[in-house]
């Protein structure tokens, strides 16, 4: 049975290539302008590129919160890359303070500027495998991922954070709680790991 994924499009996201990858994998992407068709695909992707202000003001004036809540509630898996990943958490530093979507204890900080590194974080870097789980089954350690982005996830949680990376600071690189999970890669640009992460993906079954 081929396993059928909305990919939202709120304005915000690089759709093709991730449809691209989901359908390399074995599943069936759809590109889903109206949110409320949500609910009737096996598995969501809130894909994101740009900044947090705009994106959760398209997310509510589209009602994608409203919609998307409602899968969440409802068991359906779903998984956020990058800017869907920060979308997920409390709240946002990204040009001021702005509320996110609040499905994980985390919020969104900028990299320390002390830290003399370049920001954008641009390029592949490795990440720690923090404990098993389905979503990075035949993942190894250290694997190197493709990320491009100013601000982290910091979990308040650590049980919630499946992988960790770092640049001038260890920060979460995916997070895992409930039905949702969240990526700070991307893992449609990610190459082999990043594919074998989004065909994992189609197979999670949360409790």
């Amino acid at each position: 049975m081929t396993i059928s994924v909305g990919i939202l499009d709120y304005g915000m996201g690089n759709l093709k290539s991730v449809a691209n990858a989901i359908k390399y994998v074995g599943g069936s992407p759809h590109i889903v302008s109206d949110p409320s068709h949500l609910c009737q695909y096996d598995k969501i992707i809130v894909p994101g590129v740009g900044a947090h202000p705009q994106a959760i003001r398209n997310l509510r004036v589209s009602n994608s919160d409203t919609y998307l809540k409602e899968a969440y509630l409802h068991g359906i898996p779903i998984l956020g890359i990058c800017l869907g990943m920060q979308l997920f958490c409390l709240s946002s530093e990204e040009g001021g303070f702005h509320e996110g979507l609040g499905w994980i204890n985390a919020r969104v900080v900028p990299f320390p500027s002390s830290s003399g590194l370049k920001v954008p974080h641009i390029g592949w870097d490795n990440v720690i495998i923090d404990f098993h789980h389905p979503l990075v089954q035949g993942i190894r350690n250290n694997t190197d991922f493709y990320f491009v982005h100013s601000f982290y996830v910091d979990c308040f949680n650590q049980e919630n954070v499946l992988l960790s990376a770092e640049y001038g600071v260890t920060y979460c690189a995916m997070f895992v709680h409930d039905n949702i999970a969240g990526v700070q890669f991307h893992p449609e640009k990610s190459q082999e790991s990043g594919l074998l992460l989004l065909e994992n993906f189609l197979k999670w079954q949360p409790c």
